[in-house]
Formats: C-alpha cells, sequence, structure tokens
C-alpha cells in the first residue's frame, strides 16, 4: 500500500482500486483508522485523540491533493507524495 505522508509517528496511506468512498488509511503505533476525504469521518477504526487532531489538521490542509490521489489510486497510477505537517 503506497505512503502519501508520514508526520509526528502517523503514516497515511492508501489502496490501489480500494473501494468507496474515497479514504485513506492513517496509521500510528498499533491504531489504524480509515478517514474519508470528503468529510473527514472517521469510517472504521480509531486513533489516540491527539494523532487523530493531527491528521485531521493535515487533511483539511491537503484535501484537494487526497482527491487528486484518490483518483490515481483508483486507476492504478503512481501515488504522488503530499507534505507532511509541521
Amino acid at each position: 500500500m503506497p505512503e502519501v505522508a508520514r508526520f509526528f509517528g502517523i503514516v497515511v496511506r492508501m489502496y490501489f482500486r480500494d473501494h468507496g468512498p474515497a479514504h485513506f488509511h492513517a496509521e500510528y503505533g498499533e491504531y489504524e483508522a480509515l478517514v474519508e476525504i470528503e468529510t473527514l469521518a472517521i469510517l472504521r477504526g480509531e486513533l489516540p485523540r491527539r494523532a487523530l487532531a493531527l491528521v485531521l489538521e493535515w487533511a483539511a490542509l491537503h484535501r484537494q491533493e487526497l482527491k487528486a490521489d484518490w483518483e490515481r489510486a483508483r486507476s492504478g497510477t503512481p501515488l504522488e507524495s503530499i507534505a507532511p505537517l509541521d
């Protein structure tokens, strides 16, 4: 599963040809959450409160890039890296 971004111990990935709705996987230690790109709702899983806040802040800043990577992943083309949260 291609890595899109990494920051503060959080890894953001997308699967190629994954099911809808458009989403990404955020991993932090043993935790993982699937986050819908359009609404930033948690579809499945969980993250610690602070990690979740960082992921949501990052995703809100990079929503258009996430949407573009989702389309790339759906078509099986290489994903673009997205800048980490500073």
